[in-house]
């Protein structure tokens, strides 16, 4: 489990190829405290470290993950978000994420506010994959708060400190992002689809 507060970036450093598999090595700042077989969120997939070099970390995405996720857009020099797993008994300071990237989102606008970028995402709308007005969703590993919540859009307003800390920085219209919907929300969909 996740919370979504970022704790570093990493930079792609090499993808390699293998079958229907993609292999990240990642440097980060956090590389070298990582452990083998440690659960580690990357634009919010979560993804087991597999091989460890001084500085970098290696990860391996499968198919159904490059199929529901941006990863297989991912080029050497490109930056993703990184958070560890949560510690019992640790503070949950986003929300409960789980590494399990629901589908993707196109942004469709970035405009400047006073102090702030609001970003809007266009996805396809599911029966689960819903928001609603102040609640919350993951972008690409990142726990945000919902502002103009539509049928098959949203908005998130992003504060200056998010901005630098995460690889929203670098986020440009027509770009593919993330998407991971409250687990609560999800749960409450289900059970009333089964109570028809």
């Amino acid at each position: 489990m996740f919370t979504g507060i970022i704790e570093t970036i990493g930079t792609v450093q090499k993808i390699e190829s293998e079958l229907a598999n993609l292999h990240f090595y990642i440097s980060s700042a956090i590389s070298d405290e990582l452990k083998v077989d440690q659960s580690v969120s990357h634009n919010g997939v979560c993804l087991t470290v597999v091989e460890l070099e001084p500085g970098v970390h290696k990860v391996t995405a499968i198919r159904e993950t490059l199929e529901k996720s941006n990863l297989g857009l991912l080029k050497e020099g490109d930056i993703v978000n990184i958070e560890r797993c949560t510690q019992i008994g640790g503070r949950l300071d986003g929300h409960i994420v789980q590494g399990h990237v629901d589908q993707t989102a196109i942004c469709i606008a970035a405009e400047p506010q006073d102090g702030s970028v609001l970003f809007t995402f266009e996805y396809e709308p599911g029966p689960k994959n819903i928001t609603v007005e102040k609640g919350s969703v993951t972008v690409n590993g990142i726990s945000l708060t919902v502002v103009n919540s539509e049928r098959n859009s949203f908005s998130v307003a992003i504060i200056p400190f998010t901005l630098e800390h995460t690889n929203l920085k670098d986020l440009t219209v027509g770009q593919t992002v993330n998407l991971e919907f409250d687990i609560i929300g999800k749960y409450v969909s289900r059970i009333m689809e089964l109570r028809g």
